[in-house]
C-alpha cells in the first residue's frame, strides 16, 4: 500500500508575529498507523523540504508516545526534511492521500491549484481521501465533475468554531472549518470540544482534531482496503 501525506509549507500565523505549520500529532499518529500496516509513505508539502512545525504542537502538554516515537525515529526526521514537491505528485502513483492539519493548511493548502487538483484526482479515480482537523478545510475550492463543491451533500467534520475560539484564533485564521464546510452544503458533525470524533463518507474520512488523528487513520486505512477487496 503507497500512502501520501500532504504537509503545508505555511508558517506564519496570520499578523499575530507567531509561527505555524503542521500539527505534530497529526504526523505522527497517523505516520506509525500506515508504517506500523507496512505502507510506503510520501510526504509531500508545496514548497517541498522541511515543512514548519507548529512550535506550540511539541510543548510537553501536547505530546503523546507517537509525537516521542517520532521525534526519536531519525529516518522519520530525515524523510520530513526532505518532502517531495506538491506539483511533481501524481495521484496514480498512491492508494491515498491523507492530510494532517495545523493552521498552516488554511493559508496555503487551501488555496494551492496543485492540491485542489490533487484531491479532484484521487477522488475521480475512486480512491479514499482523509483529512483530521483544520485540514478538512483544504476542500473548500475542491469540485465535483459537474462543478459543484466537492462536500456538497457529504457527511463531513472538521476542527469546529468552538474549539477555534477556546484556542483564541477566530479572527486571526482566514475561515473557520465549520463555517465553510457547512456554506457548502456539507452535513457538518461534532462532539464536545477536543473529543475523538471520525466521519467516514464513503472514501472521504475527516476527523475532528488532534485526539481524532489515529482514528481518522485507521479509518483511511479500512477504506482503503475495502477499496482493493472490491478491485480484486
Amino acid at each position: 500500500m503507497k500512502v501520501l501525506i500532504v504537509l503545508t509549507s505555511h508558517d506564519t500565523l496570520g499578523d499575530t508575529g507567531k509561527k505555524t505549520g503542521f500539527w505534530l500529532e497529526e504526523l505522527a499518529g497517523p505516520y506509525y498507523v500506515f508504517k506500523d500496516a507496512g505502507a510506503e509513505i510520501t510526504l509531500a508539502s508545496p514548497k517541498g523540504g522541511q515543512p514548519p512545525l507548529d512550535p506550540k504542537s511539541d510543548e510537553p502538554m501536547f505530546q503523546t508516545d507517537l509525537t516521542r516515537r517520532f521525534s526519536a525515529d531519525e529516518l522519520a526526521k530525515a524523510q520530513l526534511g526532505e518532502t517531495v514537491r506538491l506539483d511533481s505528485i501524481d495521484q496514480k502513483d498512491f492508494d491515498t492521500v491523507f492530510y494532517p492539519g495545523g493552521h498552516g493548511p488554511l493559508w496555503d493548502l487551501a488555496e494551492d491549484p496543485n492540491s485542489i487538483r490533487l484531491i479532484e484526482s484521487f477522488a475521480a479515480a475512486s480512491k479514499p481521501v482523509g483529512l483530521v482537523c483544520h485540514a478538512p478545510g483544504v476542500l473548500r475550492h475542491v469540485t465535483n465533475p459537474d462543478g459543484t463543491p466537492f462536500v456538497q451533500g457529504r457527511y463531513v467534520t472538521g476542527f469546529t468554531n468552538a474549539e477555534e475560539a477556546a484556542v483564541g484564533l477566530t479572527k486571526v485564521v482566514p475561515f473557520l472549518v465549520e463555517d465553510e464546510l457547512i456554506k457548502l452544503g456539507a452535513v457538518f458533525s461534532r462532539v464536545k470540544d477536543w473529543g475523538v470524533h471520525t466521519v467516514v463518507d464513503g472514501r472521504l474520512v475527516t476527523g475532528q482534531n488532534p485526539g481524532s488523528s489515529v482514528e481518522a487513520a485507521e479509518a483511511l486505512m479500512a477504506a482503503v482496503s475495502l477499496v482493493k477487496t472490491r478491485a480484486a
